[in-house]
């Protein structure tokens, strides 16, 4: 029996989005807090946006190279359920900023083309030893840039035994996402471009696609 494959719709940033996301049947919505990103919310704004989210909804909150400062002011404006680290953090920096909010966190791991299947279990080992907040990798693109890039990478890499317990990010679309979870069966897939008509524009019909999308990789 397929399990279930969990769908993160992330970069949302008006009120709109939200509800679309939780229309189209997100698992989770992703706010980010990075200013230099094109979809970045202060924590104000994040307030506002989970107004319209439903129960049972998680928020992810988006980080690149916080302080806690800045990751407490985030939680306590939006109540997030789960904290993603994507810039150079370390894992005993992840761990430290995730103690100091109470909550777990996904740490992405940016794979470049000479990235081989033993870097991610050894990665996965590391920060999963730091202690129990470590929820899993998100396995994103390498770009020469923070945050994803919109671009996929050789799926292949990612270890068999890894795969139910990764967070699928990176180019993924309607057009490719149903391929991605038959072949890698990852726990979760994570979509921002993917479903945008313009840069940093959410699109609720392409949120919908890519749910649908998922479903018949799925199986459902």
């Amino acid at each position: 029996m397929n399990q279930r494959t969990r769908i993160k719709l992330c970069g949302l940033s008006q009120p709109q989005d939200v509800t679309d996301a939780v229309a189209a049947g997100a698992d989770a919505i992703g706010l980010v807090f990075y200013p230099p990103s094109p979809r970045s919310v202060p924590p104000q704004r994040a307030a506002e946006l989970m107004r319209g989210l439903s129960p049972f909804v998680a928020a992810v909150g988006l980080f690149v190279n916080p302080s806690i400062d800045e990751v407490k002011a985030a939680v306590d404006a939006a109540n997030l359920s789960l904290l993603q680290f994507h810039g150079d953090e370390t894992p005993e920096q992840c761990h430290a900023l995730a103690s100091a909010v109470g909550r777990p966190f996904l740490k992405a791991f940016r794979v470049r083309p000479d990235t081989a299947p033993d870097d991610l279990l050894e990665y996965d080992r590391i920060c999963r030893a730091h202690g129990p907040l470590y929820s899993a990798l998100l396995l994103d693109t390498w770009v020469d840039a923070y945050g994803g890039g919109g671009k996929v990478f050789d799926w292949s890499l990612i270890p068999e035994e890894l795969a139910p317990r990764v967070v699928l990010s990176g180019g993924l679309s309607a057009q490719n996402v149903t391929e991605a979870v038959r072949r890698i069966r990852p726990y979760a897939v994570d979509v921002s471009s993917g479903i945008e008509r313009a840069k940093g524009v959410k699109d609720g019909a392409m949120m919908r696609a890519f749910v649908d999308a998922v479903r018949r990789g799925d199986g459902f």
